[in-house]
Formats: structure tokens, C-alpha cells, sequence
């Protein structure tokens, strides 16, 4: 039998777990804390409610707020700075994959110091972090499980993936509340973000059973939900079943990994500041069909957790059903763009094709990709 690892933190599930968070926080010994969100966040009342909460378990709170939908270097460099001066003792994040992304970045740099790009890569971090809540705002990037951080690098212009143990944060609070404040555009771009995390871990070179079983929960999940929930915002039964299907998906490809979608994606909002989910919505299906040949197994079971039929099909017709149905519901919810509409332009793709060469996904695509694979994946999703 092979050994493999699962790694998660504690997770609280449910509408009205936020109020367990000044709870959750006294138990890891914090004094003062340091809470990273947003302003949409911020303006959706979210976080003066957290604060509520942190204040009623006699907990002070610094605020800080100064990122952007894809965060940068800079953004972390200006927060680890406030983090240390304040005299706080705990990070806490309120927000979708950005805010927790900084989080993440800022524990990093405030307690081992140097540039976050000395941390680029796999399992760089060897001094242990400041202790760490998650409170996810949408359902998608999963980062309040994972042991992932994505900030772009404003002198080469991509997305950094820091992988490691130490960035998974001590507890994680998915209160699927939170969700009914996003707008429609936004519940499907991070539905997607979360399917490809589903989709891409389930082929991972690097999955294993207990990683299957969530990927697949996931876009099961997803294939039933997010229709609905794009549709009506204040479904809380759809929101509910995205924030867990976000969840499991985070779960998944923490342990597993990604794959190309994400090596290519990471380049593409790295240089235009373009929303994740909406970038992976262009590029997924091709990534699929590149695949396909690799694993087809995998994907005929893809094409079953999203509902399809594959009763009487060859394997290969099977497995090319995931990549139909994928196509469906991208289109259904509105994100059925190519790279062009956009903004990237086709002088860009060489540059692109070979930073992802470098992006730490690629190492468990489920197949080989030459830069010139890749650039013509590129091609192909224009």
C-alpha cells in the first residue's frame, strides 16, 4: 500500500459559524489580532461583525485592507510592515481568495523575513507562523484549507505559487452567509475557480483516494449548484452546497496539487490583473481536451459526477463528455469567453507559455507539456 499524506486544519461548517471566531481565536492564545479583508467585504458589513465578535471575546483588532483583486508583492511587503509594527499576535482573514492570499503572504514574511519570491516554490518556509483563521467570503478559492498562496510579482509581471505545510492556517470558518452579499458575475467566476480545482486535482499525478474522493464531491457539487446560484443569489440551499463544494475542492488540491490550467492562468492574471475564475473559465476546456489522452479513466469519471449519461460510449466518448459538459455550464453562466475578448494579446503567448514552464501546477499535470504545447493551448483558448 502507498503512504500518502492528507493535510487540513480544523473546520467549522455552517450558517452562522462566523460567530465562533473570537471563540476560535482565544483557544490558539492570540492577544491582539491582525485582520485582512477588502473593501467590498468591508462595505458588506462582514467584517464590522467579525470585529463584533473578536471585541466580545475581548480580543483588539488592527484592520488592513490595502489589496487588490489579484494581490501583489508590494501589498504584502506594506502589510507584514503594519503586522509588525502593531504589536498583534494572530492573522485573521475575512474575504475571498485575495484577502487570504495576503494573509498567508504576510504571516509568511513577518515571521521568516527576505522577499516573498525566497519562498516561491515548494516547502521554502521553515519558521513556523503566526497562528492563522480563515473565514472564506466566496465560494471558490479554498484557500482557508489549502497550503497555497498566490501573489503576483510586479517586476516580472506572474502569479508566485508558494506551497507549504506552514501555510495552512489553524482553523477555518465557512459560514455560507457570507456568500449571498456576491454579486452574480462574481458566484460564477469563483464556481469555475472551484471546479477547476475539483477537476484538476481528481487527474493530479499526485492524487490519491482520499484526495478522489473529495475532488469528485466537489464537482458533483458544483455541476448541481452553481447554475442556481448564479441564477439567484439568495438560494441559501445552492450557496450552501457551493460553500461546501469550494471547501472539499480546497481540500483536494491542497493535497494533491494542479495542474496546467492553473501553470497557465497564474501568467495570465499575473499580466493583466484579470479575475482567476473568469481566466480559467477560457482556458479549462482546452486544458481538458490535452489531457484527455493521458487519463481517460479519470475524465469518463468527471463526466459522471457532472450527470452526464455514458451508458453504451466508448471510454474515450465517455471521458469527452466531461469536457462537453464543462463547455454547458461554463456557457450557462455567463463566462464563455476566449482569451482575446479578455485583453491578452497573441504577442504575449510566447512570454507566457514559458513562465509556465516554471509554475510549480505543471509538475502534476497528468501529461508532458513543451513550452510549445503550451503556447499553442494558448492559441486555442483565444
Amino acid at each position: 500500500m502507498e503512504i500518502s499524506k492528507f493535510v487540513a486544519p480544523e473546520i467549522i461548517f455552517g450558517r452562522g459559524s462566523l460567530s465562533q471566531i473570537g471563540e476560535s481565536v482565544v483557544r490558539l492564545g492570540v492577544s491582539k489580532v491582525f485582520l485582512v479583508s477588502d473593501n467590498d467585504v468591508i462595505s458588506a458589513g462582514w467584517v464590522d461583525t467579525a470585529v463584533d465578535y473578536l471585541r466580545a471575546a475581548g480580543l483588539d483588532t488592527v484592520i488592513f485592507s490595502s489589496l487588490t483583486t489579484n494581490p501583489k508583492d508590494c501589498e504584502v511587503t506594506e502589510g507584514a510592515a503594519k503586522y509588525l509594527a502593531s504589536g498583534c499576535d494572530g492573522i485573521v482573514s475575512v474575504g475571498g481568495g485575495s484577502p487570504t492570499d495576503v494573509a498567508k503572504a504576510i504571516a509568511t514574511i513577518a515571521s521568516n523575513g527576505g522577499r516573498l519570491k525566497d519562498y516561491e516554490g515548494i516547502n521554502k518556509i521553515s519558521t513556523p507562523l503566526p497562528p492563522m483563521v480563515i473565514v472564506p467570503s466566496t465560494a471558490g478559492a479554498g484557500s482557508e484549507v489549502s497550503q497555497f498562496t498566490i501573489i503576483v510579482d510586479t517586476d516580472r509581471k506572474l502569479k508566485m505559487s508558494i506551497i507549504s505545510r506552514s501555510l495552512i492556517p489553524d482553523i477555518a470558518i465557512v459560514d455560507p452567509e457570507l456568500l449571498k452579499t456576491k454579486d452574480a458575475k462574481l458566484a460564477a467566476a469563483t464556481g469555475v475557480d472551484a471546479l477547476t480545482h475539483g477537476i484538476e486535482s481528481y487527474v493530479s499525478l499526485a492524487a490519491t483516494p482520499l484526495t478522489d474522493i473529495h475532488a469528485l464531491k466537489a464537482i458533483q457539487l458544483i455541476s448541481r449548484n452553481l447554475r442556481r446560484a448564479v441564477a439567484e443569489r439568495s438560494d441559501m440551499e445552492a450557496n450552501t452546497n457551493m460553500a461546501m463544494a469550494s471547501l472539499t475542492a480546497g481540500l483536494a488540491f491542497s493535497n494533491a496539487i494542479l495542474g496546467a490550467a492553473h501553470a497557465m492562468t497564474h501568467q495570465v492574471d499575473g499580466l493583466l490583473d484579470q479575475h482567476h475564475g473568469e481566466t480559467n473559465a477560457s482556458i479549462l476546456p482546452h486544458v481538458m481536451r490535452f489531457n484527455l489522452q493521458a487519463c481517460p479513466e479519470r475524465f469518463r469519471d468527471i463526466a459522471v459526477a457532472m450527470g452526464e449519461d455514458i451508458t453504451g460510449l466508448t471510454l474515450e466518448a465517455a471521458a469527452e463528455r466531461s469536457i462537453e459538459a464543462v463547455q454547458r455550464l461554463i456557457e450557462d453562466i455567463g463566462l464563455a469567453k476566449g482569451l482575446s475578448e479578455l485583453g491578452l494579446k497573441e504577442e504575449f503567448i510566447p512570454l507566457l507559455s514559458e513562465n509556465a514552464t516554471k509554475d510549480a501546477c505543471l509538475v502534476t499535470n497528468p501529461r508532458y507539456a513543451t513550452r510549445e504545447q503550451i503556447e499553442q493551448i494558448y492559441r486555442n483558448a483565444m
